[in-house]
């Protein structure tokens, strides 16, 4: 249930910026903490789950365009492709499989983010020096062996920097899952918009700015953590 503007909240009397259906309006915040929340959780764990399985399918993906040349142009132009499919087709085109569910959000968004973290995952891995891999090799490396001890970790800045502009699109991209009810914040936008309830309108706003920041932030911690020697060469 929202509060619409002029409704009565819990209080004796109604305050005034529900009256006037301001922009700021503190009483609101509290008042709907629990929706807030609970849209907020639901925004954070699709956007994981989205941005998770993207790197999923992204992942073999640009190993097989690396290993293959005919096939990056293929692989790239595909997810560029379904990068230009407006939302609303297809998460049409998904809900025969998945029904009115998070499932057609998650899937749709994980297909959106297929651009950015191919293409990162690409250019990490071309930009590890042949000498690395001819040294590797000479010492006895296997392909297996050689990609996830060598050319994955000194691939990793690039792949976190693609890693952290997914993740921030997506939580813009959550919203529009709105349209099938799985949209966290973007539900509070929608359902505000239509009564013009400007309190809500900002807070899902700001929340939704405010979690970009913060995921970008911790992905930029994960990084550091997991690529010491950038931190060392950045000192000298």
């Amino acid at each position: 249930m929202t509060l619409l503007p002029g409704s009565a909240p819990r209080a004796a009397e109604t305050p005034q910026c529900y009256i006037d259906n301001s922009w700021w309006c503190p009483p609101y915040w509290s008042d709907r903490q629990e929706l807030l929340t609970d849209a907020l959780v639901q925004h954070i764990w699709i956007t994981i789950a989205s941005v998770a399985l993207g790197l999923v399918l992204a992942f073999p993906l640009a190993l097989l365009a690396r290993r293959f040349d005919r096939l990056e142009t293929l692989v790239v132009g595909g997810t560029t492709i379904i990068y230009t499919i407006p939302s609303l087709a297809l998460f049409s085109l998904l809900l025969p499989a998945t029904g009115l569910s998070a499932n057609t959000v998650i899937i749709g968004l994980a297909l959106y983010s297929l651009t950015i973290l191919v293409r990162s995952l690409l250019v990490g891995l071309r930009g590890v020096s042949d000498d690395v891999r001819e040294s590797a090799v000479g010492n006895g490396y296997g392909m297996s062996r050689l990609l996830f001890t060598i050319e994955l970790p000194l691939a990793l800045p690039v792949i976190m920097a693609g890693l952290r502009v997914a993740t921030v699109s997506t939580v813009a991209l959550v919203t529009v899952g709105s349209i099938v009810s799985y949209g966290g914040l973007g539900n509070l936008l929608l359902q505000a918009v239509g009564n013009q309830f400007k309190a809500q309108i900002l807070a899902a706003s700001v929340l939704c700015v405010l979690l970009a920041i913060v995921l970008d932030l911790l992905l930029v911690v994960v990084q550091r953590m997991v690529t010491p020697w950038t931190r060392t060469g950045a000192s000298v």
